[in-house]
């Protein structure tokens, strides 16, 4: 059993022009030109082909042509015993050129049998099929046996240089194609990654402030619906529709940051959360050096502060707050602590189960994405939210 490298076609960019230079391949043409002008003129010029013989011998020119097209092509396609059989043929019209006179003809259809076998065939094949073409050529020649020897290594040589050559160019052809695919396959899992950013920024900003809009709404529909007298309601009224204003006015700026945010134009986390927190009236605290943080590190901070802060206000309004920043050496630390508060509700303390997009679920998710980790619950009489993400 021979080894798969014996018995395995060239590579298929081998096999073709891919990966050519223009110069090379006008060379070549030019090359195969001159040869096939040099061999008919040698044809024609001779004294062995006059009449009919003349017009035979052109024909057997241009039938050896084909059928050295037809050998490109059927290698091209990795069919054995066609091309085997179409180098046996060539061989057979080298050795008729022979006999009948037109050793030129002949001479040069042997080496270039040996030097195509070698370069397109399997190993083990054209190994072969270049021996027998090597074998004619040796056995026809009429020069002295230093020169037909040394003729004979020279092709064999030139002919597995060649096949070297070609190889070489199919590997770097493969190579390339396989770069090409990996950039293309790159690029767009960078687009999927970034649209995904995008969609995570728009929903989580819309998606809070449309959905209390929507409860402040449903809850004006259902006051106008079934009071008689508007008046008695008009201040349940009135306060629904300024909250609804409110969080009009919250989901805008938080869509002008969130595009912001993917232009690259956010203001330091510090900043932002200064003002954050000034805003309401609560503390912050930063700990460890300031730098500037990564784009999506900044971006799960501010979520995050926002989302703790709003949680506060609607679940413990009156509660003092403690915001932590901390800068460490490789990630990023934010704290939002309250004391409790005004509770409504003691069940309303399960922040982490938020039924809104926009809530801690949502931030631990990315947070997570991050590879970093978001902590809520309970602690001591308030609650706590710590979040920690690479940076």
């Amino acid at each position: 059993m021979l080894p798969p490298s014996l018995t395995s076609w060239p590579l298929r960019e081998s096999l073709s022009r891919e990966g050519m230079s223009g110069a090379r391949l006008w060379i070549g043409r030019s090359v195969r030109v001159l040869v096939v002008a040099g061999l008919t003129w040698s044809t024609v010029a001779g004294p062995h082909f006059r009449g009919w013989a003349l017009v035979a011998a052109l024909a057997g020119v241009a039938a050896t042509l084909l059928a050295f097209r037809a050998f490109f092509r059927v290698t091209r396609e990795r069919l054995l015993w066609p091309s085997v059989g179409l180098l046996v043929v060539l061989e057979a019209a080298a050795f008729g050129f022979s006999f009948a006179g037109a050793r030129t003809p002949a001479i040069v259809l042997w080496c270039a049998c040996a030097i195509t076998a070698m370069e397109r065939l399997p190993l083990a094949v054209g190994v072969l099929c270049s021996s027998a073409a090597l074998a004619a050529y040796a056995v026809m020649n009429t020069d002295s046996w230093l020169t037909t020897t040394t003729t004979t290594a020279g092709l064999a040589l030139a002919g597995y240089v060649v096949r070297l050559d070609a190889e070489a160019r199919g590997n770097a052809q493969r190579l390339l194609a396989q770069e090409r695919a990996a950039r293309k396959a790159e690029a767009e899992s960078a687009a999927l990654a970034e649209r995904g950013r995008i969609a995570r920024e728009v929903h989580d900003v819309l998606a809070h402030s449309l959905s209390a809009q929507l409860v402040h709404l449903e809850a004006v529909r259902q006051l106008i619906q079934r009071s008689p007298d508007l008046e008695s309601d008009r201040a349940q009224l009135l306060e629904r529709v300024v909250a609804c204003r409110g969080m009009a006015r919250e989901g805008l700026d938080g869509t002008r940051e969130a595009l912001s945010a993917l232009r690259g134009e956010l203001i330091p986390v510090e900043d932002f959360l200064r003002r954050l927190t000034a805003a309401e009236g609560f503390r912050l605290d930063v700990t460890g050096v300031p730098r500037v943080l990564p784009a999506e590190a900044g971006l799960a901070v501010r979520r995050v502060a926002q989302e703790a802060l709003t949680n506060v206000r609607k679940h413990a309004p009156g509660a003092r707050v403690n915001v932590r920043l901390d800068y460490g050496a490789d990630d990023v630390g934010l704290e939002v602590r309250d004391d409790g508060g005004r509770r409504r509700d003691p069940a309303l303390s399960a922040l982490s189960v938020s039924g809104s997009g926009y809530g801690l679920l949502g931030m631990r998710e990315r947070a997570e994405l991050l590879g970093g980790t978001l902590e809520s619950g309970p602690d001591e009489e308030g609650f706590v939210v710590r979040l920690r993400v690479p940076a």
